[in-house]
């Protein structure tokens, strides 16, 4: 027996991931696509077998540990998401490297279970082989580099799809390929300064744009008629509230969306702008604002969203709150807003809330638990997004939980906040203007599934978000009256950047020929988000148009008085 251990191994790990393998050739049906599929998967696992024979043992060794760390990496991908790791989802996650350790404490177990996997595949190539083959080699050596090219010249020439279904230690390391060669081909340019010509003298009100997390348009009062209590319904002394209803999103990923709202980028040149124009602190600095970005979703100084080194540069205050639980970590936002409100100087405050991105159990007091039966608590209560899935099968009576969970966090991290903010800061020079990344799709359609956002076949509701401008009613900045009526339910994020940048004092012909139509003006907005964000390698975006006749909302009440807070 021990004689063929090696090879026990190796078919052991190969039919742990039987049902994956099965699951695609069900997918694929009877056709032609078959036999390739079927060629592909035998060469590979060839490549497989050969390299476990190699001669040396460091090089063995060496191709060991890394199609070890490939395949463990593909594993616990779909452990911790329950979907298949695509190269988009490759090129973001090595973009939030910075999360690592955060990533590591919050998915342990799905690591381990994915290590133990693997060490079947690192021991099965790694031992020496007890048997000749004949086969030279140097053949041998080249097996799984020629598999690895193999594959990447398969998923280059598909952009980026094909590997499903073959075995997982190639496929990480042929996106690591591809990704290679974009980055080595990226010819965008370097960022380039401000050039746009600006009218009057410096910005002397503060500007701040408020980007929750997860919040999706069809679950606030402001839009729907049993939506949870958001404090932006109803009036305040001293404020004027321009709710512009549903808008939609840029995409349905929170990176894809923030990144996008900081430079500007267009459905229709959004790469280029993102890459290469000024980003939104650019201008603010250039018209006399001092720049704050308050991230209540990060600790220890990690950036997040594709923000860099180099665009930090360009913040004056940057805050996070290390030591505050994420369930008050938006109401530490609010307070760090409201003082920076009321120190009479004109700002640009960006802000990324925690917002109500899964999971939802514990982002509220118990105070606030308007909307019973809810999800367990106890769980995730130092957990700011993904976390484990234990408990939570996707099954309708948990989506049930699942919705009363989310309305709580809303009541708390949207109602709350505003209620704060209005009632302690000093708003009569200052312009908020706020929006949510992306919606949320919480099945109230029945449709099967875990996620909420993200999908790759997404509800519309994944792409509906709210549109608030709030300002003093003494500041005089843009007439939003005059096209309010017009732009309600028909506006996007696109239309925020034109919009910051007119309020910097920005010309409106120079903004509208790069950036698009401000909220100022008609904006005839497609109405619609991209759910291929990261379209690669000649593919193309993907755009889902939202058709508000078909958006479900929330129809029940609150069954506490908490609700009225």
């Amino acid at each position: 027996m021990f004689r063929y251990l090696k090879e026990l191994l190796l078919v052991i790990y190969l039919l742990l991931y039987s049902d994956y393998y099965l699951e695609r050739l069900n997918a694929m049906g009877i056709g032609p696509a078959v036999l390739l599929f079927g060629a592909m998967f035998l060469a590979l696992t060839f490549a497989l077998l050969l390299t476990a024979y190699i001669r040396q043992t460091f090089i063995r060794h060496l191709f060991a540990l890394a199609m070890f760390i490939s395949a463990v990496f593909f594993d616990v991908y779909t452990r911790v998401t329950a979907d298949y790791l695509t190269y988009s989802s490759f090129v973001s996650l090595v973009y939030s490297g910075g999360f690592i350790q955060e990533a590591a404490y919050q998915y342990r177990d799905a690591i381990v279970h994915g290590l133990l996997n693997g060490l079947l595949l690192l021991i099965g190539i790694g031992l020496r082989p007890r048997h000749s083959i004949p086969v030279p080699n140097a053949l041998r050596v080249a097996a799984p580099v020629a598999g690895v090219l193999l594959l990447s010249a398969v998923l280059f020439v598909r952009a980026g799809e094909g590997a499903r279904g073959l075995p997982i230690m190639y496929t990480p390391l042929a996106y690591l390929n591809l990704f290679g060669y974009e980055a080595l081909h990226n010819t965008v340019g370097p960022r380039e300064p401000v050039t746009l010509a600006r009218n009057g003298p410096a910005v002397s009100h503060d500007i701040v744009l408020i980007i929750d997390e997860s919040i999706s348009g069809n679950y606030l009062d402001i839009n729907a008629p049993f939506g949870v209590h958001s404090n932006l319904k109803q009036a305040h002394p001293g404020v004027d509230i321009f709710n512009y209803g549903y808008a939609a999103s840029i995409a349905n990923c929170s990176a894809d969306t923030n990144v996008t709202l900081r430079y500007g980028g267009t459905r229709a040149d959004y790469m280029r702008i993102n890459s290469t124009l000024p980003s939104i602190w650019q201008y603010a600095k250039k018209s006399g604002l001092r720049t704050v970005y308050i991230d209540a979703q990060r600790t220890g100084g990690n950036l997040q969203n594709l923000m860099t080194d180099t665009e930090k540069k360009d913040i004056d205050e940057f805050v996070q709150f290390d030591q505050t639980s994420v369930r008050d970590r938006d109401m530490a936002a609010a307070a760090k807003l409201i003082e920076l409100l009321n120190d009479d100087k004109p700002e640009l405050v960006v802000i990324n809330k925690v917002g109500a991105h899964f999971p939802v159990h514990d982002k509220y007091p118990d105070a606030f638990m308007a909307y019973r039966p809810t999800l367990p608590r106890g769980q995730f209560t130092e957990i700011a997004d993904t976390g484990k899935r234990d408990g939570f099968n996707g099954q309708p009576d948990d989506w049930v939980l699942y919705r009363n969970a989310y309305k709580n966090t809303v009541l708390w991290n949207v109602g709350e906040f505003f209620s704060r903010v209005f009632a302690q800061a000093n708003l009569n020079n200052a312009l908020l203007i706020y929006t949510s990344d992306h919606g949320q799709d919480l099945h109230e359609r029945g449709n099967p599934g875990l996620n909420t956002h993200c999908g790759g076949d997404p509800v519309e509701e994944e792409g509906l978000v709210p549109l608030v401008v709030i300002q003093g009613d003494q500041l005089h900045t843009l007439d939003w009256s005059a096209q309010l009526a017009a732009n309600k339910d028909r506006s996007s994020h696109y239309n925020i950047f034109p919009t910051l940048l007119q309020l910097m004092g920005y010309d409106l012909a120079g903004i509208e020929s790069i950036y698009g139509k401000p909220l100022s003006v008609p904006t005839a907005d497609d109405f619609t988000f991209n759910y291929r964000f990261n379209a690669r390698l000649g593919a193309k975006p993907e755009w889902k148009h939202i058709d508000l006749n078909s958006i479900v909302t929330p129809g029940e009440a609150p069954t506490s008085v908490a609700a009225g807070q």
